[in-house]
């Protein structure tokens, strides 16, 4: 929590610093267990997860529009050469299914819960779904991110989001662009990264900036 709350910090002074609005809501995952659970519940009970241990997974072959939203063809997928590298293989039905639920390993530490689907934690995927659905209701008008994000990340949420309400998740999908530093992707494995704070001197530099982009 301490990590957490120093980043989150800095992200608000950083939208401060360009004159954003701030929105309504901040949810964390942390504290929206209970409907991440509740999704998921729901999900195995309507035979579009299964479980594996304390984990469960989604079952894709349940989802009949799988792949529609990146466009990515995923027929020949080779299980354990994706998310998670090879922990999963030999758990998953399908090598296009994605874990919700992760059962607990030592190595999570105290980063655990235990609930009615088992002793874990959230998959990347779901707990956007359900916080979403929390504060927005079951569709939405408009969902932002970066072009890398559109898959696994955005299909995966669509995929469970859907399977749940049998209703379209989002009216609009918009992705920007990376951000490049002398022609590579910005990003904190490659150290290339700038901030505001770092980058520009006065309050007035930080407004051009805004503008620029």
């Amino acid at each position: 929590k301490e990590l957490t709350t120093k980043y989150t910090d800095l992200f608000f002074k950083d939208l401060d610093s360009l004159n954003i609005m701030r929105a309504n809501r901040y949810p964390r995952a942390t504290d929206h267990i209970g409907d991440i659970v509740d999704m998921i519940d729901n999900l195995i009970q309507n035979d579009c997860a299964y479980r594996v241990g304390d984990s469960v997974y989604f079952r894709t072959s349940a989802y009949t529009k799988y792949g529609e939203l990146s466009g990515m063809k995923l027929d020949g997928n080779v299980e354990g050469q994706g998310e998670g590298g090879n922990k999963f293989v030999g758990e998953k039905e399908n090598a296009k299914d994605f874990v919700l639920w992760k059962a607990y390993k030592e190595e999570d530490g105290e980063v655990v819960w235990d609930t009615k689907i088992g002793r874990g934690r959230p998959g990347w995927h779901i707990e956007c779904s359900a916080m979403a659905r929390r504060y927005l209701g079951d569709t939405i008008d408009l969902h932002a991110g970066g072009v890398d994000l559109v898959f696994p990340h955005h299909e995966n949420e669509r995929a469970q989001t859907e399977a749940t309400t049998g209703k379209p998740m989002c009216n609009c999908w918009i992705h920007n662009g990376f951000v490049n530093i002398n022609n590579e992707k910005m990003s904190k494995s490659l150290g290339n990264f700038l901030t505001l704070k770092g980058t520009f001197k006065s309050k007035l530099d930080v407004r051009a900036f805004r503008w620029l982009v």
